[in-house]
């Protein structure tokens, strides 16, 4: 079932510009996202002092266990950081522990996520032997005690396809605002934002570089942010996808490169000035 259009932008004249629609196994109901949106208000991440705040190389091992380990699902990639950050929030981890946390929350995701995760052995082995298996599964215990058992925590990765749907856009314009979201998943910057929020700006922005931000008015309609709230968000983003380095950032870049992500990766950001400009018309 096609997902309905506010009043105002119901003309079928709407959709005759989009090559696809974003393929997904199932059709969410309105009921359900709305209720992810209340749960995600619940689940927003604060910084915590004992998270790695220096952080490029802590926080981009988890691209690297995705996408050259394990070949495991974005999803998987979203909710173990989430699981870190969160647990970080309510525990000090000592520096060396970190490696340790970060596999056992992947493991915790990938149990979650993923219909033949990789079992403690392989996470072992990734680690380098380094820890051994009783403190890996002692580790897994306590991010699921500090947590109380509710790991399912609302994710980006999900608004982004909801949103994508909701304006029928094409599977190019979806990859490079995935591609802009992923890129918050190595900056601290970004553990604060809402997943919502965090996924509406990312879709903006990616709207805006293909040049179809006609959409606005329905993405504000569908996410409940006004265009306005994402403007500080969506500048940010613009900076990042600017200035960030495919030389520290090589997982995420060679990926997204690839044709089969239509290579967004080496879409040229939005000059500032144009931004700024598509922003007041919004």
């Amino acid at each position: 079932m096609s997902v309905p259009l506010p009043p105002q932008h119901s003309k079928r004249e709407t959709r005759k510009s989009q090559s696809s629609i974003v393929p997904s196994d199932h059709e969410p109901s309105e009921k359900l996202f709305q209720n992810c949106s209340t749960k995600d208000e619940k689940y927003q991440a604060k910084i915590s002092p004992s998270s790695p705040q220096g952080p490029l190389k802590k926080r981009s091992a988890f691209e690297d266990l995705t996408n050259m380990t394990f070949e495991m699902s974005h999803e998987t990639l979203y909710l173990a950081v989430k699981l870190v950050d969160h647990y970080l929030m309510k525990v000090i981890c000592k520096k060396d522990k970190l490696q340790l946390l970060g596999s056992t929350a992947f493991m915790i995701a990938a149990k979650f996520e993923e219909c033949c995760p990789p079992s403690v052995n392989d996470f072992l082995y990734i680690c380098n032997d380094i820890y051994k298996r009783d403190e890996m599964l002692a580790m897994e215990a306590s991010i699921l005690k500090i947590l109380k058992f509710d790991i399912n925590i609302p994710i980006a990765y999900h608004f982004l396809r909801r949103y994508a749907r909701c304006v029928y856009a094409s599977m190019k314009t979806l990859t490079l605002s995935r591609f802009i979201c992923e890129l918050t998943l190595l900056e601290y910057d970004y553990v604060q934002e809402r997943a919502s929020k965090l996924a509406a700006a990312s879709f903006f922005l990616a709207l805006c570089m293909d040049k179809l931000g006609h959409w606005a008015p329905i993405l504000e309609y569908y996410s409940g942010y006004r265009i306005s709230d994402l403007h500080a968000l969506v500048r940010q983003l613009n900076i990042l996808l600017t200035f960030h380095s495919c030389n520290r950032l090589k997982t995420v870049c060679s990926k997204y490169s690839h044709e089969m992500f239509f290579e967004v990766a080496k879409t040229p950001p939005l000059d500032m000035l144009a931004l700024e400009k598509i922003l007041r018309c919004c």
